[in-house]
């Protein structure tokens, strides 16, 4: 995830952590126009220590952008597939953007501080885009104010079965461990104003921790220090992406985007068709139309590791493809390589039995039930 692309002359934008990830030895790279660790030292490790223990994330290169004012809620009500009417205060709720079409706009996270202040965490890639599309739609209205704020904050996730222990010997008086899941607080770390929410991407508990941008690289240099003992390691784009696929979290740009519509994306859950939101007439017809494709998970039977952009196909000869591969790789917890993909309605039930170009040769594969991991109950 990272900031739409500038152009190919430009250098790519540095994080507030950026000098942390160099002296932590992070391999660095161009992620979308930023400069992201992708690795620290094995992503497998990486990963197994978000699922075992806890791990840091550098998520600053997300977008955050604010609606103030009494028409703030309802500006936001328009905007959005899910009903955020009921959110209380320090309450958050996912949800997708459409276009009129239905086509998905943005995935976001939708956060109510009170009635009259909503912040939004939208896909990093996207922030242009998402601001633009934003800010159209409460043109000529005196009732909200709409800003971008990306620059302004620092966002840390802080994920795995160690996440709360971790951040409670920074906030001691907080009772973080009394949040619940897709709730946040405002509170303090090292005398720095926070908030800490319990939103994460890796299908781990966890959280998020929203914080002034120049305060970021005090506060993950505290993390790694106070969190030794419980195995903290920071985490780069290698495992998260790991990480999210096995709890089939979409990722924009490769699962949904405005070619794709909630329904097929399996994201019919945060689409209430109750309220009025900008493409809910079309997903009423497309609900009522009933599904041509969707989004099926599938584990390799054979050897090959499925990659974005991969065809699918029915048999394993012969015939034209039956769909795409949107994201694939190595599920180390499940000890499988997994992917996800569009094919049609019919061949995305449980058990059917699909083939994966992987480099020239068809590869079996079997749909199985999403998700491929889920955390153990505690």
């Amino acid at each position: 995830m990272s900031t739409a692309n500038p152009s190919a002359s430009s250098p790519p934008r540095r994080t507030p952590l950026y000098d942390c990830h160099v002296a932590l030895g992070a391999r660095v790279i161009d992620f979308g126009g930023w400069a992201m660790p992708v690795q620290y030292e094995s992503i497998l490790e990486e990963h197994k220590a978000v699922r075992t223990a806890v791990g840091l994330f550098d998520v600053c290169h997300m977008g955050e952008v604010e609606f103030v004012g009494p028409g703030a809620l309802a500006a936001v009500e328009r905007l959005v597939s899910n009903d955020v009417r009921k959110l209380v205060d320090g309450q958050a709720r996912y949800t997708v953007v459409c276009y009129e079409d239905g086509g998905i706009v943005d995935d976001c996270i939708v956060y109510r501080e009170h009635a009259e202040r909503i912040v939004i965490v939208i896909n990093a890639a996207n922030i242009d885009k998402d601001v633009a599309w934003f800010a159209k739609s409460v043109e000529g209205r005196s009732d909200v104010k709409f800003r971008n704020l990306s620059d302004e904050y620092g966002l840390i996730a802080v994920q795995g079965p160690l996440a709360v222990s971790l951040l409670q010997r920074l906030a001691p008086e907080a009772e973080l461990a009394q949040v619940k899941s897709f709730h946040f607080r405002a509170t303090e770390m090292l005398g720095i104003p926070v908030w800490a929410a319990r939103t994460g991407y890796t299908g781990e508990d966890g959280f998020e921790i929203f914080c002034p941008a120049s305060e970021t690289p005090r506060l993950w240099n505290a993390m790694l220090e106070v969190g030794k003992d419980l195995g903290v390691k920071p985490i780069g784009l290698g495992a998260r992406d790991t990480l999210r696929l096995e709890a089939c979290l979409s990722l924009y740009g490769n699962d949904i985007d405005a070619t794709t519509n909630p329904f097929e994306a399996n994201l019919g859950w945060v689409v209430k068709l109750d309220h009025d939101f900008i493409g809910r007439p079309a997903l009423e017809a497309l609900k009522a139309k009933g599904l041509s494709r969707k989004l099926c998970a599938f584990t390799m039977e054979g050897r090959g590791t499925a990659r974005h952009g991969y065809s699918i196909y029915a048999a394993e000869s012969g015939g034209d493809a039956i769909g795409v591969v949107t994201s694939g790789s190595l599920g180390p917890t499940v000890g499988k390589n997994l992917g996800l993909g569009y094919v049609p309605l019919a061949t995305a039930e449980i058990g059917n039995r699909i083939f994966i170009d992987c480099r020239g040769k068809r590869v079996a594969a079997q749909v199985v039930k999403a998700p491929f991991y889920r955390r153990p109950a505690i």
